[in-house]
C-alpha cells in the first residue's frame, strides 16, 4: 500500500509527539541550557565552548624550535599535502644555503599532479574495463579522478619525476589559487573519456587501440592543464642573495659574484645589496632540486598511528588504487605504537628536522586562535555530554580520519622530557592562527594525528626492521586514512 503520508504514532521507529514535548520540558528545567544557547546562537559553537584555563595552559613558547621562512598559503585549493611537503625542504634548503627566505612552486607540482592524477585514472580504468559502473571498486576509482588532494609519497613520486622549481619560476595563476572551475570541468572531461574507452571496449576494440586512444585523450588533458595554470617550465634562471660567505663548503658548487663578506656590511656605499649571490642559469627542475635541496625524499617513511584490531601494529599497509603518478605505486604506511609514533617525532625535531604530519583538523580546533586542543574547545561542557570516541573508534567510523597536512616546527618537552605541546605550521596564511602558527596540546596529537614522515635514521630497530617485510594490501574503503587536502 502507497504511504499517505500521515505517521503512525504506534509504529515503533516512529518519533512521537509526546517524546518531543518530554525533550523540551527536560531541556528547560535546565538553567544551563539556556546560558549555552543564548552562548551558542550568538557566537558560534567553537567561540562558546572556547575555555580560557585551556588558552592559558598552551602558551607560545616551545624548548625546541626550528627557525623556518615566511607563511605560505594554499588559498582556496586542497594542496596542503604539497604545501606540507614543501615547507619541510625549504627549511633544509634554507638553512644549507643560509638564505633569509624562500619558497618553491607549489603551483609546478600542481600542474604535474593534475597530469599524473589523469593518466593515472585513465589507466584504473582500463584495467577495470569489466567492472560494472557500480562495483564497489570502480565507484572509488571513479570518485576523486583528478581531484586535489594528496599524501606525502603522492609529492615524492613527483618530484623524483620532475624536480623542483623556486616559486619565482612559476608562480601561482588563478586557477592554483582557486582550483574548483579547473578541477570540476577536468574531471567531467576523464569521465567522459572513460565512458568511451568502455564503449570500444565493450564494441571489441583491442587493448592497443584503446591505449593509443587514451595518449590522445591525455594530449587533451595536458591542454586543459597549460591553460588553466600555464605551462610549466624547462629550465629557468635563480637568483637567490645569502646572509654571508661563513659556511664556505655549504655553496661550493655555487656561482658566487662576492668573495667572504662580513653580513652586517651588506650594503654597498652606492646603496647596493652586496651581499653574496647564488645564480644559475637555465637549470632544469630536476638539476635544481639535486644540486640544492640537501634532504633525499625517498629516505623517508610514512609512520602511521591507528590502533584498529583491522590493523595490527607492526605492519606495513598498502592501499590498493591510491598512486598518482601510475608508475610508481600505491601508497604505504608502517603502523607503528603511539610511544613509538611519539619519540620518532621528537627525535627528528631535537635532530633539527620538521616533520610533514596528517591530521583531523576539524577536531576541537580554533582556527582564529591557532589551537588544537580538547581542553580549550569544551564542546563536552557546551552540550552536556561526552565525547567518548578513542582514537580506534574514530578511524573505524570515519569520524577522525586524516583531511588535512600541515608542518611540526617545534616542540616543548616537560621537565620529565615528555612533550606537553607542539608547535604547527600551517599552510593557510598569515590571519590563520598566531600568524600562520598553531599550537597542539599533547592530548589532541595523541589523538588526532595520524601520519608522520620520519627520516630512517630516527626509526628504532623494530621499525626499521619492518621495512623489510612484505605490505598488506588493504582496500581503499578500510578505514585507515585518507587524502589531506
Amino acid at each position: 500500500m502507497a504511504n499517505n503520508g500521515i505517521t503512525d504514532p504506534a509504529d515503533p521507529k516512529a518519533l512521537r509527539p509526546e517524546q518531543l514535548r518530554e525533550f523540551s520540558q527536560r531541556f528547560n528545567a535546565d538553567r544551563a541550557n539556556a546560558v549555552a544557547a543564548n552562548a551558542a546562537t550568538s557566537v558560534g559553537v567553537l567561540k562558546a565552548a572556547t575555555d580560557y584555563h585551556g588558552v592559558r595552559a598552551l602558551p607560545r613558547d616551545f624548548s625546541i624550535e626550528l627557525k623556518q621562512g615566511s607563511i605560505t598559503n594554499q588559498e582556496r585549493s586542497g594542496r596542503c599535502w604539497m604545501f606540507a611537503s614543501l615547507n619541510t625542504l625549504r627549511y633544509e634548503l634554507m638553512h644549507r644555503w643560509k638564505l633569509e627566505d624562500f619558497e618553491f612552486s607549489e603551483s609546478y607540482l600542481f600542474f604535474w599532479d593534475a597530469i599524473e592524477k589523469s593518466n593515472t585514472y585513465l589507466e584504473n580504468v582500463l584495467a577495470t574495463l569489466d567492472e560494472p559502473t557500480d562495483s564497489r571498486v570502480f565507484e572509488i576509482i571513479n570518485d576523486t579522478v583528478a581531484d586535489d588532494g594528496g599524501w606525502w609519497q603522492m609529492f615524492v613520486a613527483l618530484v623524483n619525476k620532475y624536480g623542483l622549481v623556486p616559486k619565482s619560476a612559476y608562480p601561482e595563476s588563478a586557477n592554483s589559487r582557486n582550483s574548483d572551475a579547473f578541477k570540476q570541468y577536468l574531471n567531467t572531461k576523464l569521465r567522459e573519456f572513460a565512458a568511451d574507452l568502455r564503449d570500444r571496449h565493450a564494441a571489441g576494440e583491442s587493448l592497443e587501440a584503446l591505449r593509443a586512444a587514451k595518449t590522445e585523450d591525455m594530449a587533451t588533458v595536458y591542454r586543459i592543464c597549460c591553460i588553466a595554470l600555464g605551462e610549466p617550465p624547462e629550465r629557468f634562471d635563480f637568483l637567490a642573495r645569502t646572509k654571508g660567505d661563513d659556511d664556505a663548503d655549504g655553496k661550493k658548487n655555487a656561482d658566487k659574484t662576492k668573495d667572504s663578506k662580513d653580513p652586517k656590511d651588506s650594503k654597498g656605499e652606492d646603496g647596493r645589496d652586496d651581499r653574496p649571490q647564488i645564480r644559475e642559469y637555465g637549470i632544469t627542475p630536476l638539476e635544481f632540486m639535486h644540486k640544492y635541496v640537501p634532504v633525499d625524499v625517498n629516505d623517508a617513511v610514512t609512520l602511521c598511528n591507528a590502533p584498529m584490531a583491522r590493523t595490527p601494529f607492526g605492519r606495513r599497509y598498502r592501499i590498493k588504487w591510491t598512486a598518482n603518478v601510475a608508475e610508481a605505486g600505491d601508497m604505504e604506511f608502517v603502523n607503528v605504537p603511539l610511544d613509538v609514533f611519539r619519540k620518532a617525532a621528537v627525535d627528528q625535531l631535537s635532530a633539527g628536522h620538521p616533520i610533514w604530519f596528517a591530521c583531523d583538523c576539524m577536531q576541537f580546533s580554533l582556527r582564529d586562535a591557532g589551537i588544537f586542543d580538547r581542553g580549550t574547545v569544551r564542546v563536552d561542557q557546551l552540550f552536556g555530554t561526552e565525547f567518548t570516541f578513542d582514537k580506534g573508534q574514530g578511524l573505524e567510523y570515519w569520524d577522525s580520519a586524516s583531511n588535512h597536512a600541515m608542518t611540526l616546527t617545534g616542540v616543548n618537552l616537560d621537565a620529565d622530557g615528555k612533550p606537553d605541546r607542539w608547535k604547527v605550521e600551517n599552510s593557510w596564511g598569515k590571519d590563520a592562527g598566531e600568524d600562520g602558527y598553531y599550537v597542539a596540546s599533547a592530548d589532541w596529537f595523541d589523538r588526532f594525528v595520524t601520519e608522520l614522515i620520519i627520516r630512517t635514521e630516527y626509526l628504532d630497530e623494530a621499525t626499521t626492521a619492518i621495512l623489510g617485510t612484505e605490505p598488506v594490501d588493504i582496500e581503499p574503503w578500510q578505514p585507515l586514512t585518507r587524502r589531506c587536502d
